[in-house]
């Protein structure tokens, strides 16, 4: 197969510490500036809490406690990304840059756990985790929030667990 006929992906690659992650672009909505979420009672740690985007609650993950990699400090950015066919942030320090790799640089990972890695991108010298966004958000749509809302205003959306909405795209 020629380079020419090679598929490529494209990818947002951000950063936690000195690591690289990404996800396909497709899954990518924005990337907004940091806004301290509000915090929310949950049974998943690693719920930030939610914040208001143009009048619609989003759910805030910090991605470094749910990778068990640390609690990202806040201050960089969010991500939102489209998870479970719904809408989510995560929060990463920073947004590195738009990426297009070749199929060919793509791979699975036996030890990775596949609920929240989808692969790895080898990029030159560089070596990219790929993540499963609905696995990640998996987890929201069996907790069960500790605040109810008062009955006049909607409900918080859950992400529902399962396979990724009708906009996902599989790298």
């Amino acid at each position: 197969m020629s380079d020419a006929t090679v598929p490529t992906h494209q990818l947002v690659v951000f950063s936690l510490g000195r690591e690289e992650y990404a996800a396909p672009i497709t899954r990518v909505q924005e990337i907004i500036d940091w806004t301290e979420p509000r915090t929310v009672s949950s049974d998943v740690p690693w719920m930030r809490g939610v914040i208001s985007l143009r009048g619609k609650i989003v759910p805030v993950c910090d991605l470094g406690a749910r990778l068990g990699i640390g609690a990202t400090a806040g201050g960089g950015k969010i991500v939102i990304v489209e998870a479970g066919g719904d809408q989510a942030g995560v929060i990463v320090d920073e947004v590195t840059e738009v990426l297009t790799v070749a199929e060919t640089q793509l791979e699975d990972i036996a030890v990775a756990d596949e609920e929240l890695v989808q692969g790895i991108a080898k990029v030159d010298d560089r070596l990219i985790v790929l993540l499963n966004l609905d696995g990640v958000f998996a987890a929201t749509a069996q907790a069960t929030p500790a605040v109810t809302p008062p009955a006049a205003a909607p409900a918080v959306p859950t992400l529902p667990a399962g396979g990724p909405g009708p906009a996902a795209a599989t790298v």
